[in-house]
């Protein structure tokens, strides 16, 4: 099997992580600035301890090279979550979808990839799938210009980051990259935490049981984090990014299965379209990687 095989197979199985996550923190009566902290500090304390355990050390160059990715990434989740507060998760989770779309332009100027009018037109099919998926779900049909304008920073700040990733990727291993972006991360979403608890009840400390959970949805989202950064050396951006519209779908059948909530079959149709167009997309990954060997073995 090659890197390009495990480095799909890693993708796909970064997806289906964050896509449990969601479910997962649907469970906790935590906001979401909160989930976010503690999964970084509690992070950056394992990461940290297993890092420093098995001799690796850290130089000024690979700090460099994470704090990007690291603020990026913060930025992201603190106006994910604003966008959350003043709209709708409807269409913060629809705006979000667009993100592929910005990532196949990115892909194609500054990787180089091949983008061609097939790709194209299965991502927009996707998006709309994934729209499908997400307004079947809500009776609320509204809108904030203010908080759909975040959400749509938000997207940009996600894709941003996926770009950030992949430019360092080759010059930085996952794990350092992973434990750098837990660290920087728990200390850029420091204060929006004290800011959001200022406004409501204090500093309260996690519960046994909530730190439990922290700690699953540490091992479990966060490991889709160190798939996706290890993926992003051997699977194109723009696949990379595409694999993300099947979020929503897996996040909606995991409430399903897990928390009883309901499911309509306009769903269960805009799930499918979606599952079925990533399935088209990754096989003419497959077959274009085949293509390529074969030609530099003719060569």
């Amino acid at each position: 099997m090659t890197f390009t095989h495990l480095g799909r197979l890693a993708a796909v199985s970064a997806v289906v992580c964050w896509s449990a996550g969601n479910v997962i923190v649907a469970r906790l009566d935590l906001s979401g600035i909160e989930i976010a902290f503690w999964r970084q500090f509690l992070g950056a304390i394992v990461y940290g301890v297993i890092f420093f355990s098995v001799g690796k050390r850290l130089s000024w160059p690979q700090i460099k090279l994470a704090f990007p990715v690291a603020v990026l990434f913060c930025a992201e989740i603190a106006v994910f979550f604003s966008a959350l507060n003043i709209t709708t998760v409807a269409n913060a989770t629809i705006i979000g979808a667009l993100q592929p779309i910005v990532l196949i332009i990115v892909a194609g100027g500054k990787f180089g990839e091949v983008i061609t009018k097939r790709l194209i037109g299965i991502s927009i099919f996707a998006t709309g799938g994934v729209a499908v998926v997400v307004l079947g779900s809500s009776s609320d049909v509204s809108w904030s210009p203010v908080g759909d304008l975040l959400a749509l920073i938000a997207m940009i700040l996600f894709s941003a980051y996926f770009v950030a990733v992949k430019s360092v990727r080759a010059h930085i291993d996952t794990f350092t990259l992973q434990t750098l972006a837990m660290f920087i991360g728990s200390i850029g979403l420091l204060p929006f935490l004290i800011i959001f608890q200022s406004s409501t009840s204090g500093f309260p400390d996690l519960t046994q049981n909530e730190f439990l959970w922290i700690l699953v949805l540490l091992a479990v989202p966060g490991s889709g984090h160190f798939l996706m950064n290890w993926a992003h050396l051997h699977v194109s951006l723009s696949l990379a990014g595409l694999l993300m519209l099947a979020i929503p779908v897996l996040s909606a059948g995991g409430a399903w299965i897990f928390l009883d909530q309901n499911i309509s079959l306009l769903q269960v149709i805009g799930g499918g379209a979606v599952i079925f167009a990533l399935v088209i997309v990754t096989r003419d990954d497959v077959v274009s990687e085949s293509e390529r060997s074969a030609t530099n073995t003719d060569s």
